[in-house]
């Protein structure tokens, strides 16, 4: 039997299966290769002090640091009721700022002894505040002797690596594991062509590795990082390089639009004309369609930049040239909402073979899960025969019954909201691979267009339709001002008053059955705001129609209403007969009402920055300024407070996404809750590293189409392999 790789050896077999079960379980490392590519996260030097002053609440830390003073009090406590309990208090400084550690109970016996003032150590755990100070209960520490043989110079001198560490395993038990397995470095395959790393001047890989984890000086960390983020950024544009050459091959049914059909009768209705960039866009994408191998096409554009008007357009152009086309929708209520605008727009051109119909006319039909048999029936029926050029729908859609005639265009709409597997199936209906339109109105910066949708080609609308208004956001701080909130409902009032209407948005409903029943006891000011339970849909609307809101009519939308209620609701807030809609964030994507002017946004800091900015373009979609308030309890300084900041300050989606992106950690940039495997980006930061993966893409599609097989680079195909395992190649297969 051929031996084990090294760096393929399980972990279990060289650190023993108790070390091996914490990493596998809290770090997802399973062999000798994953914790070499395991990187530290920053560097103490042991002569420089950690800043205590900015430490993180809430995360966990690891920090050097040296003891200022130790005091054990003893304490009565139901526990130990004659005074008998201890407490050891201690407190650390690194000359920014102080610390204080507690150890309760028989935990005080061993730190007693050890952290006496003077000592150095590496102490790690989660900072939490007691009575206004930051605090670590009970923190694992190590410390900091220095071997005998050590002089003093190499003491201070020395680089301590700090890993990314969990309360199960500190960063200095993993920086010895790290000791045991770093001979096998040497063993570590080069997945960069011998030209282009020579070419680059950069580190071969067994020696990255080796200064990354052992520099020595701050120029060893500096090389080893740039080569290990060249790593990162080629193997992955190469896995998308290969996706792109693929799709190139595949065959597809060109569709031009006819010269005097359904399109031009279309236009021809239109009681405005396109904006500049809506038309470039359309050439972009007509110019694919025409063309025989599948367009793979992503649209960006800001809430409200019309979108929609562009994709149909392009479904049209596909009925005009004989062929069929879907419209997937992550929701019923957007589904509904799209098919409801699309037959509006197409009026009688959408009525084919019914009275009154246009002679172009094609059929619009809806499909969704909660539909009645025969309406089913009937639409299922209108696909099969060709009779229904156009279908919208949720992922009904992707069901085996249902056929199409002659499937030439998808189009997915918010595309994040949909797993791969469910656009694979919906690509398989066509008789060839229909072209693929997908749509998103979350901006993303360039360079994670490259990296999340790199075997996408991209359009971008990033002109407003005229006639849209300006939107003012304020950031409402409940806890602070109490008077602010009360004002906010006083401006719904107004606006009321005035023939508009508002959202009230709220992160939960508020049936749950697992709703915690009472908190537990609060601990400081800065906690009550995290430990209350986010606000609910129901509560918020009982309270605001007893109380701020009285007298106006007050309605609710959530996910868990019945299909037919929740449509009831949308006509009748759309037809102006509620004044105010209390609803989660099922009104995030595609709702439009030109009337409603203001939006307030409870529990705002629950909401990531993407989600504030599509929720805030549900409003200002008329001739009437818009308005969205973002109500908060977290305390001024909080991160949650300044991401709020952030999304009041821009109406730029392009900027908030790297506000968002700068604030998520890279790891989630590809989406790590769709993959369902550990983010492939350790080292490269996708916002600051724009370069590198631009001459990346370059070089991995010269490579790809001079060897598409990569016949040629062995140790390149393994690196893809391992980033492509099977449930990693399906989740690239549409970002």
């Amino acid at each position: 039997m051929d031996p084990v790789p090294a760096l393929e050896e399980p972990l279990k077999k060289v650190l023993g299966p108790a070390t091996a079960k914490v990493m596998a379980e809290h770090l997802g490392l399973q062999t000798v290769g994953d914790l070499l590519h395991h990187y530290p996260r920053r560097y103490e030097e042991r002569g420089r002090l950690t800043h205590l002053a900015d430490l993180p609440m809430d995360e966990h830390v690891t920090v050097v640091a040296q003891v200022a003073d130790a005091r054990l009090h003893t304490f009565a406590s139901a526990k130990a009721p004659r005074g008998k309990g201890q407490r050891l208090e201690v407190t650390i400084t690194d000359g920014s700022g102080r610390l204080q550690l507690v150890f309760f109970g028989a935990g005080v016996h061993k730190p007693h002894k050890e952290l006496l003032p003077g000592t150095r150590a590496m102490f790690a755990g989660k900072v939490s505040v007691f009575n206004r100070r930051l605090q670590l209960a009970h923190p694992a520490y190590e410390l900091l002797r220095g071997d005998a043989g050590e002089t003093v110079e190499t003491w201070a001198g020395a680089l301590i690596p700090i890993y990314p560490a969990t309360a199960k395993m500190e960063s200095w038990k993993i920086g010895k594991a790290l000791q045991t397995v770093l001979p096998s470095a040497q063993e570590a395959l080069d997945p960069l062509p011998d030209s282009l790393r020579a070419g680059r001047g950069l580190l071969p890989l067994p020696e990255a590795l080796l200064k990354i984890h052992r520099p020595h000086t701050r120029a060893d960390i500096e090389e080893a990082r740039a080569r290990l983020k060249w790593d990162e950024a080629f193997v992955l544009q190469t896995a998308l390089a290969r996706r792109r050459h693929a799709d190139a091959q595949l065959p597809a049914v060109a569709r031009r639009p006819k010269p005097d059909g359904l399109l031009t009768a279309f236009d021809a209705r239109l009681p405005f004309t396109l904006t500049e960039g809506q038309r470039k866009v359309t050439e972009e994408i007509f110019t694919d369609l025409a063309t025989e191998h599948p367009m793979h096409r992503l649209l960006q554009g800001e809430v409200g930049s019309g979108k929609t008007m562009v994709a149909l357009r392009a479904m049209l152009a596909v009925v005009d040239a004989g062929g069929q086309a879907a419209m997937l929708a992550p929701t019923e209520v957007l589904a509904q909402q799209h098919h409801r605008s699309v037959t509006e727009m197409m009026g009688e051109l959408a009525e084919g073979g019914m009275l009154g119909g246009a002679d172009d006319a094609t059929k619009v039909v809806l499909l969704t899960g909660s539909m009645g048999a025969a309406a089913r029936r009937h639409a299922l029926l209108d696909l099969a025969t060709g009779e229904a050029g156009i279908v919208i729908g949720t992922h009904a859609l992707i069901e085996d019954k249902v056929q199409f005639h002659d499937l030439g265009l998808v189009v997915v709409d918010e595309q994040h909201r949909f797993g791969v597997e469910q656009r694979d199936a919906l690509r398989g209906k066509g008789k060839q691979p229909p072209h693929l339109l997908v749509m998103t109105a979350t901006p993303i910066p360039r360079t994670v267009a490259m990296t999340v949708f790199g075997d996408l080609e991209t359009s971008v609308l990033d002109q407003l339709p005229a006639g849209r208004s300006p939107i003012a956001s304020h950031v409402v701080p409940a806890a602070d001002k109490p008077h602010f909130l009360a004002r906010a409902w006083e401006r719904v009032r107004e606006e009321v008053a005035n023939g508009h209407q508002a959202y009230v948005v709220c992160p939960r409903i508020g049936d749950e059955e697992d709703a915690p029943k009472g908190t537990a006891k609060k601990k400081s000011p800065e906690d009550d705001a995290e430990k209350r339970p986010p606000l609910a849909v129901l509560d918020v609307a009982d309270h605001l129609a007893k109380g701020p809101l009285r007298g106006l009519g007050v309605e609710v939308l959530h996910g868990r209403m019945q299909p037919d209620d929740k449509d009831a609701v949308m006509r009748r807030f759309a037809a102006g007969e509620a004044d105010v809609l209390v609803a989660t964030t099922v009104i995030e994507v595609g709702v439009n009402v030109p009337n409603a002017t203001a939006m307030v946004i409870m529990d705002a800091d629950r909401f990531g920055v993407s989600q504030l900015h599509q929720l805030r373009g549900r409003v200002g979609r008329g001739s009437a300024p818009g308005l969205c308030l973002l109500v908060t309890e977290m305390p001024e300084a909080s991160a949650a407070r300044q991401r709020l900041t952030a999304v009041a300050s821009t109406l730029d989606g392009f900027e908030l996404s790297r506000i968002d992106l700068e604030q998520r950690r890279e790891g989630d940039v590809l989406g790590q809750a769709q993959s369902g495997t550990r983010s492939s980006l350790r080292m490269l930061a996708v916002i600051d590293d724009e370069e590198i993966i631009a001459e990346a893409r370059e070089e991995a599609t010269r490579i790809v189409a001079a060897d598409p097989e990569l016949t040629d680079l062995p140790a390149l195909r393994t690196a893809l392999e391992a980033l492509l395992d099977e449930e990693r190649e399906q989740y690239l297969e549409k970002g």
